[in-house]
């Protein structure tokens, strides 16, 4: 066990914590929330830089590392889209879901094929969790109706189009494999 590993436990962890804090009935809970979504995401960053750079990636850690954080998104999403009560913010919320479960489910096919490197992980990606991460922070910190509430809403519809992007670039890629079972 190394501290690259124990970040990204920590972020799994930190996902009953954020669900407790959302629905306790203080004031002070949705910032809370927010801070614990933001702890979690320089955790994602952090968990893999130090991993790179103390040279302790593990193979544990790079099964869990994306798990944790679609398991954080996914229950994070769900959250917003009960708290928000609007299709303009259930539609984007669903549509970052459902990518990831494509997604999941199309690098561990190619996994299997021998060919993972080619739906690695993409700029475009990085970017798309960024704004996500930005978004659902700004999700939770802020009541629904508020000038920044909005604006969160509209980085998430940022985020979700980068999300249907890169989908359609991972597809892309390996629909060769993909058409070639067919």
């Amino acid at each position: 066990m190394n501290i690259p590993n124990i970040l990204t436990l920590a972020r799994i962890a930190f996902i009953p914590l954020l669900v407790v804090l959302f629905y306790l009935p203080f004031s002070w809970s949705m910032p809370v929330a927010a801070g614990l979504f933001a702890v979690a995401a320089i955790t994602d960053w952090l968990d893999g830089y130090l991993a790179r750079r103390w040279n302790q990636a593990t193979p544990f850690g790079a099964f869990l590392d994306p798990v944790a954080d679609k398991l954080m998104v996914a229950v994070a999403l769900a959250l917003m889209i009960e708290r928000y009560e609007s299709i303009w913010l259930t539609l984007p919320a669903l549509v970052i879901i459902g990518r990831e479960i494509v997604i999941s489910a199309l690098r561990e096919w190619m996994a299997e094929m021998g060919k993972r490197g080619q739906v690695a992980v993409s700029w475009i990606g990085k970017v798309k969790t960024t704004l996500q991460m930005a978004a659902i922070f700004l999700l939770l910190a802020f009541s629904p109706g508020t000038p920044i509430a909005l604006l969160a809403v509209a980085t998430l519809y940022a985020a979700a189009v980068l999300t249907l992007w890169s989908m359609a670039l991972y597809l892309r890629a390996a629909w060769p494999h993909l058409s070639d079972s067919m």
